[in-house]
């Protein structure tokens, strides 16, 4: 973040003024229309064809109408942990990251949602080096990432992509994703990343010790995995999602440490897949 942006006269900033303004510039946003066209394919390769209801979803919104029903899976606490990943910008809206980041490369880069809430400046303050780096971007103070806890009922540990979720003896497994929004702060007595990814074993299941228990009840539906690559194509997968409304302030530091080193080989952010808005490809929420 530029420095120019941060007044030292202003004890509280609003994020969609402030988060990422000087380094969102150098990418490229695709137009309103292309992801017009992005929908438009997705509803013609999924037509027809019995596809499940998909995601990420507005979990303000209990509205669908997609007829393909299957049982939800158990408790996070009576499965095992899979697998930890998280995207850059929520991929959910709702709660309280529904500021629109934008229409983002087209590939699932600076599209999502962000946190609505304010920071102040020295939150906001500058690090001055990468963290999370990548070919597309690295992270920044203000900025909002979805973390997603994948659990699985196959006798698995955790471990690198959603592959670490299946094994030989089961390949369909029931999953769910205990899902929990954190926007970065340059604060070191945020909460740490460290510690919100300690796993560990808890009554014969592989667990993630810390996921925060204090941010609103989760909006339970059924949907499917995620990721830019299902932005044109229906993804197969059956997963039960828990999406926290409330979102937490993270040390940024602590997810730069963690990028450096995790079981799930996890070095930077992934992108976002579009927003889910056809109700042919939605589930009622009855929760």
């Amino acid at each position: 973040m530029n420095k120019k942006f941060v007044l030292p006269t202003l004890l509280l900033l609003p994020m969609s003024v402030l988060a990422n303004e000087a380094h969102t510039t150098q990418h490229e946003q695709v137009t309103n229309k292309f992801i017009k066209s992005q929908r438009e394919k997705l509803e013609q390769n999924t037509v027809g064809k019995g596809f499940g209801p998909q995601s990420p979803r507005d979990i303000d919104s209990i509205a669908g109408e997609n007829p393909i029903t299957f049982g939800a899976a158990p408790a996070y606490s009576n499965m095992n942990l899979c697998n930890i990943h998280f995207h850059k910008n929520a991929e959910h809206k709702g709660g309280e990251f529904t500021h629109y980041a934008g229409n983002g490369d087209g590939h699932g880069y600076l599209g999502g949602y962000q946190y609505t809430g304010s920071l102040t400046s020295s939150e906001l303050a500058p690090v001055h080096h990468e963290v999370c780096p990548s070919a597309h971007d690295s992270l920044y103070p203000g900025e909002t990432i979805e973390v997603h806890y994948v659990h699985s009922t196959a006798q698995v540990t955790p471990g690198p992509t959603l592959g670490s979720c299946l094994n030989e003896s089961i390949n369909n497994p029931q999953l769910r994703v205990e899902t929990q929004v954190f926007v970065l702060v340059n604060d070191h007595n945020a909460a740490n990343f460290m510690d919100l990814t300690q796993i560990g074993e808890v009554q014969g299941f592989h667990q993630a010790l810390n996921i925060p228990d204090s941010t609103g009840k989760p909006v339970q539906y059924a949907g499917s995995t995620t990721g830019p690559g299902y932005n044109e194509q229906g993804s197969p997968f059956q997963v039960s999602w828990s999406v926290r409304p409330k979102v937490v302030k993270v040390d940024i530091d602590s997810v730069g440490q963690w990028c450096q080193g995790n079981p799930f080989n996890e070095d930077h952010a992934h992108g976002v897949r579009n927003l889910v808005t056809n109700p042919k490809l939605l589930s009622e929420i009855t929760q």
